[in-house]
């Protein structure tokens, strides 16, 4: 229920900015998901190798590299003029709405700095990285990191059913894209993070960066294999 309260909240910003001209924001944090610079960073990571970690995760690194093809799709879209550029959050985890504490309702989105031009997808996608899942977000135990389903149903209906007539159809059938985008982005940070020694995202113990970066790859191969599953589910609140 909480993470249908966020859905709906973060397609009310959407249908309530529908009409803002994106492209007069300030962009806050520039190519901030522009994942094809993304990928050139971790590239240039790998490279470099500063710590001499590289060797270790192999597999992780061709993960990444055998997806360069899926991360120019959204921005060659928008590039295109196909895809609108939206106001967007960035930011869109569960924390960052005002529920009302008696009636679980979400009342509004909070947390405004990262407010900036962008892909609406690319808000529902951090959404489901984040919250589609039961696990924590350094879980070591990959078997216990599972992409639900259920929780991938039921923000897709609050976010399409609050968003109403704002999205192109092009829009709405580019979502699921947006969760594997969104979590291959994340990803491929943590492991350039952990590969550069850890100067970015804080960490507890030396390998938290580099578990953070596999939850998300499982998670992104869970994605692919219901692929089908999530477009269907993206038809049925259409």
């Amino acid at each position: 229920e909480d993470f249908y309260q966020s859905a709906v909240a973060f397609g009310n910003f959407q249908h309530q900015l529908a009409d803002y001209p994106a492209n007069t924001l300030h962009e806050t944090i520039p190519h901030f998901h522009d994942t094809p610079k993304r990928f050139a960073d971790f590239q240039r990571a790998v490279a470099e190798d500063r710590m001499g970690r590289a060797a270790q995760v192999q597999r992780e690194i061709e993960f990444v590299r055998a997806r360069e093809e899926d991360y120019h799709v959204m921005v060659d879209l928008l590039t295109a003029g196909k895809l609108p550029l939206r106001v967007t959050h960035n930011d869109t985890k569960l924390n960052n709405i005002l529920f009302d504490k008696t009636t679980g309702e979400g009342l509004c989105v909070i947390d405004l700095d990262t407010v900036m031009p962008g892909l609406a997808a690319n808000d529902f996608g951090d959404s489901i990285r984040f919250g589609a899942n039961h696990c924590a977000e350094d879980e070591s135990d990959l078997s216990k990191v599972n992409f639900s389903m259920e929780l991938f149903e039921i923000y897709t209906k609050g976010f399409l059913q609050a968003a109403g007539e704002a999205f192109t159809p092009l829009e709405k059938q580019t979502l699921p894209w947006g969760a594997k985008l969104m979590t291959m982005e994340c990803g491929m940070r943590f492991l350039a993070d952990y590969l550069e020694g850890d100067h970015y995202f804080h960490i507890n113990y030396e390998t938290q960066n580099l578990n953070r970066a596999r939850t998300q790859f499982k998670l992104t191969a869970d994605m692919e294999k219901s692929w089908d599953v999530m477009q269907k589910i993206i038809e049925k609140y259409c």
